[in-house]
């Protein structure tokens, strides 16, 4: 499978990291080790970024204004912007890869299409592995410029005409919404911010919301579910925390967890945790 992504190196609270032909610095401050390759070495990136004196690129001009990449067998276009994002969060590569296998698995067991919400959505990521294994899919984010970008994500995997709702909404208003309608998925992907704002404006803080937001998805699953996906960057989340909330929420449910990796060639650095409610 191609793989158009690689972790080069990290240490020193930050990491370096190749996007098809470009690589790129970044900050990262769970990389508390030294690097592995000299200052040299980093310095040939094509591009960095610092939050040092608030958010800055040096060498942007190198980049151009979008390109292409594939990992984890689903394509992506990337774009710097001005906060140090790209467009992609690598380290979802294995959540991935698991969405793509479950939803065909369930879909040849069940013999019909499932159902799959992807909430807090971003660039779809997850939208495009529920849809290529096979899902019906409903992408959900606040902000409209990336519901525009995971459309355009969708173009490029071959899914322009595929059926998948794009909505641009406060993820909470949403799920009520349609818990009204009597509606329901099969599986449902959710990957909270730590502090956002809905699309009108509505603010979302995890250690408040998250409980409210979980309920709200042990509502709106089906009769028969296959899976809940949740993951979280939110320092001090820990894995134990989530199959504990996910556990009094899904008692019946098997549940997996761990630690979503950078990896490459460098040490593995970690970015966050998921956790599976299996039914």
């Amino acid at each position: 499978m191609k793989d158009d992504y690689e972790l080069l190196d990290s240490g020193d609270g930050r990491k370096l990291e190749r996007f098809g032909d470009y690589v790129l610095a970044r900050p990262c401050s769970q990389a508390m080790w030294r690097p592995e390759l000299s200052e040299s070495e980093w310095s040939r990136a094509d591009a960095s970024f610092d939050r040092e004196d608030g958010n800055r690129w040096h060498g942007r001009v190198n980049l151009p204004k979008e390109w292409r990449i594939e990992t984890a067998g689903v394509k992506f276009k990337l774009g710097g912007t001005d906060f140090g994002h790209l467009g992609i969060f690598p380290e979802q590569r294995a959540q991935w890869k698991w969405i793509r296998s479950k939803v065909a698995e369930e879909g040849e067991k069940r013999g019909a299409k499932i159902s799959v919400l992807n909430l807090f959505a971003y660039s779809g990521g997850s939208t495009m592995a529920a849809a290529l294994g096979g899902a019906e899919a409903c992408h959900l984010d606040a902000s409209r410029g990336m519901v525009e970008w995971a459309r355009e994500n969708a173009v490029l995997n071959g899914l322009g005409s595929a059926p998948i709702r794009w909505i641009v909404d406060d993820a909470h208003k949403f799920m009520k919404r349609e818990i009204r309608r009597g509606r329901s998925y099969d599986g449902i992907i959710l990957d909270p911010p730590t502090f956002g704002r809905g699309a009108s404006g509505e603010m979302y803080k995890i250690e408040r919301d998250l409980k409210e937001t979980l309920g709200l998805v042990r509502d709106l699953l089906s009769a028969n579910p296959a899976f809940v996906l949740f993951s979280s960057h939110t320092p001090g989340l820990s894995c134990h925390v989530a199959e504990n909330v996910l556990g009094q929420l899904f008692p019946s449910a098997s549940l997996e967890s761990g630690e979503m990796l950078l990896e490459g060639s460098a040490l593995k650095c970690p970015s966050g945790i998921y956790c599976r409610a299996i039914f």
